[in-house]
């Protein structure tokens, strides 16, 4: 049971109302957020994590305060989620500009909120079943210097993720505005082909993932080649395997898109190499 939250730096109900109706987040989605993995009493990739959050911080031209630091933030994560008694959580820290119309924000200090909920405990395991996905083509995501955030303007993810639920699949991959393949509603995509693993770059659109920061920087480390580039939707038919990967899940085996049925060798293999011992 999630009883509480961080507003700002002051831990309070869960059910506080917390924004106004002149809110430019809600407005136009003004901000943008972090997913993390709270367990064992520390954020796993807090450090990429955080990088990434004040990147975007600076991107989106907040005015950031002295106080708003790494160590004040992973503080008030670990507080709140032992005011929530949670031992293993998801923490959602939510960023964004106060109140105001398009051309005339309040100021631009950023707010921020602070969520947890409960996880069940344990480790990264691969998913025995396996993942349906589809595509979603309704929506594209535009490539943009601000494509790589975590962004609050979320829609088309949103509609992404009905679509998923219509169709009575477990996820759904969005293509970018050139048609290539993006990511998924909520995880970047890979894909394996002759033993090299594949994912769409970040001049494609992509959220620049924490997990897939991590694989990126050491399939090295079990001799795995892999690069990032252009995957269109046939480069996916084409494949030998194909998973997804986010900060909580880790890394989910995908078995099947459309007509085309996906083997899991060596995504177990990674799985089992590079999901047990996260910083």
């Amino acid at each position: 049971m999630t009883r509480y939250l961080n507003y700002n730096g002051t831990i309070c109900k869960a059910d506080r109302l917390i924004i106004s109706a002149d809110n430019r987040s809600f407005r136009y989605g003004d901000g943008l957020f972090e997913t993390m993995k709270l367990t064992h009493g520390r954020i796993q990739l807090a450090a990429y994590h955080f990088e990434r959050l004040f990147e975007g911080i600076r991107l989106l031209e907040f005015k950031k305060p002295d106080h708003l630091t790494v160590e004040n933030l992973n503080v008030q994560v670990l507080e709140l989620s032992r005011k929530n008694q949670h031992k293993e959580a998801r923490v959602r820290l939510t960023v964004f500009r106060g109140n105001g119309g398009l051309y005339d924000p309040e100021n631009h200090y950023p707010n921020y909120i602070i969520q947890t909920a409960a996880l069940q405990p344990g480790i990264y395991s691969l998913n025995a079943e396996g993942l349906s996905v589809g595509i979603y083509t309704d929506a594209r995501i535009p490539v943009d210097r601000f494509s790589n955030l975590k962004s609050n303007n979320f829609l088309a993810y949103c509609m992404a993720a009905l679509h998923t639920k219509r169709q009575n699949l477990h996820d759904s991959l969005l293509l970018n505005t050139n048609g290539n393949i993006c990511e998924a509603t909520v995880a970047n995509v890979f894909i394996i082909k002759d033993q090299h693993v594949l994912t769409p770059s970040l001049p494609e659109g992509c959220v620049a993932g924490v997990m897939r920061r991590y694989l990126l920087e050491r399939f090295h480390t079990i001799h795995l080649t892999a690069r990032e580039c252009r995957i269109s939707i046939n480069d996916i038919e084409n494949a030998d395997e194909m998973f997804l990967s986010n900060a909580v899940s880790g890394i989910r085996w995908v078995r099947q898109f459309g007509n085309k049925a996906f083997t899991q060798t060596l995504t177990a293999h990674i799985a089992d190499l590079l999901m047990k011992d996260l910083p």
